[in-house]
């Protein structure tokens, strides 16, 4: 797998943004050389696409990064969906072979060319910010970096690990598979109680021991995966609040909206107008 390892001093050009929805079942991918970087971010079903070196299949929580002057093609019908975004850098990057090759400084980033993300439902939703910003504003420095912000946040989602300062590998290991758990069941009634019974350990125990490694508690940073996840459904589907709050484990929608006003301050209604204007392609 290769590496293209960036420099942010000065941000990205974005080119061009949007959202792919497969006209049918039958949809295949274009063929054509890159004359840029492209970045992939599925959001449902399978996207089957190739390069000059290997064929891909990219699900919902995966990403393709795909370099100039590649010649790309689907290989496959694919009914799917997802974000793309065209880019080109202002400063020269490089192909690392090996990630042993790369030295962590400022403003510099990395990105193998596949894998998947921790949470997707934030790249999400900064795509379909950068989208509302180019339909709405149409500003070149304000659509590059925001194009930047993505790709340093799929940095940072890969690559950077909070500072252990004298943490036991035990006990970081138990924090990952923690926040792996809520990842994948942050569409459920989830609480405190559950999560220590499950992992079998004491309640108390389970929330000091994230407290210490994340600086927030546990029932905290729950909230805030299912604000997330709320905030990628908000923009990203036509649901309405009420099947939002349900599909969220949420009673009501009532406690739902109060719940997402104390996370972002705005309803989740206000929240959606604020980014509504997607950009949406069908071929």
């Amino acid at each position: 797998m290769e590496f293209y390892q960036f420099k942010v001093e000065r941000p990205l050009t974005m080119n061009m943004a949007g959202k792919f929805t497969a006209p049918s079942p039958e949809w295949m991918h274009i063929q054509r050389t890159l004359m840029d970087f492209e970045l992939f971010i599925p959001t449902q079903g399978s996207l089957y696409i190739a390069n000059d070196r290997d064929h891909y299949e990219l699900r919902e929580g995966d990403f393709l990064l795909m370099s100039p002057g590649m010649y790309q093609y689907g290989y496959r019908s694919s009914d799917c969906s997802f974000y793309w975004l065209h880019f080109t850098v202002q400063d020269d990057f490089e192909v690392l072979r090996d990630l042993a090759d790369y030295a962590y400084e400022p403003c510099l980033v990395v990105i193998p060319e596949t894998g998947t993300v921790r949470s997707s439902d934030k790249l999400i939703v900064l795509m379909k910010q950068l989208q509302d910003s180019v339909r709405s504003y149409r500003e070149q420095t304000l659509s590059n970096y925001m194009a930047t912000t993505i790709l340093c946040e799929l940095f940072n989602q890969l690559f950077v690990v909070r500072k252990q300062t004298g943490q036991k590998l035990k006990q970081q290991q138990l924090y990952n598979d923690i926040a792996d758990y809520i990842q994948w069941h942050k569409y459920e009634n989830l609480r405190v109680a559950r999560l220590a019974e499950d992992f079998g350990y004491n309640a108390k125990y389970l929330s000091s021991l994230f407290t210490k490694i994340a600086g927030i508690s546990l029932k905290q940073y729950i909230l805030q995966e299912k604000m997330e996840a709320a905030k990628s459904l908000l923009t990203d589907t036509n649901q309405s609040v009420n099947e939002i709050a349900m599909q969220l484990g949420y009673p009501d929608s009532h406690q739902f909206m109060k719940s997402f006003k104390k996370i972002t301050g705005l309803t989740p209604t206000d929240y959606r107008n604020a980014y509504a204007n997607r950009l949406l392609y069908y071929k």
